[in-house]
C-alpha cells in the first residue's frame, strides 16, 4: 500500500476565497485566450507574437480580473432571474 502525504499537503482554501479564486482563474484563461487570438490576428503567429502576446496578456489581465471581481455577482443574479431556480 503506498505512503500517504502528509495532511499538510492536501489542504485546501477555506470556502470564503472561492469568490476571489473563480475570477482569479476565469481572468488568466479568459484574457489568455482572447489576447492570443487578437496578437495573432494582428501580428500573425510568427516570432513577432512570441515577443507581443505577453505584454497583451498582462494588459489584458489587469483589466479582465477586477472586471470579473465587480460584474460575476451581477452576472450570476441575472442568470438566476432567468432560470428556473432548484
Amino acid at each position: 500500500m503506498p505512503d500517504k502525504p502528509p495532511a499538510s499537503v492536501l489542504r485546501k482554501l477555506p470556502q470564503r476565497y472561492a469568490r476571489f479564486l473563480m475570477p482569479l482563474f476565469l481572468s488568466v484563461f479568459m484574457s489568455a485566450i482572447v489576447s492570443a487570438v487578437a496578437t495573432a490576428t494582428s501580428v500573425g503567429l510568427g516570432s513577432d507574437f512570441v515577443t507581443r502576446w505577453p505584454n497583451a496578456w498582462a494588459a489584458s489581465w489587469i483589466v479582465a480580473f477586477p472586471s470579473l471581481l465587480l460584474l460575476l455577482p451581477v452576472v450570476r443574479r441575472i442568470v438566476a432571474w432567468m432560470v428556473v431556480q432548484p
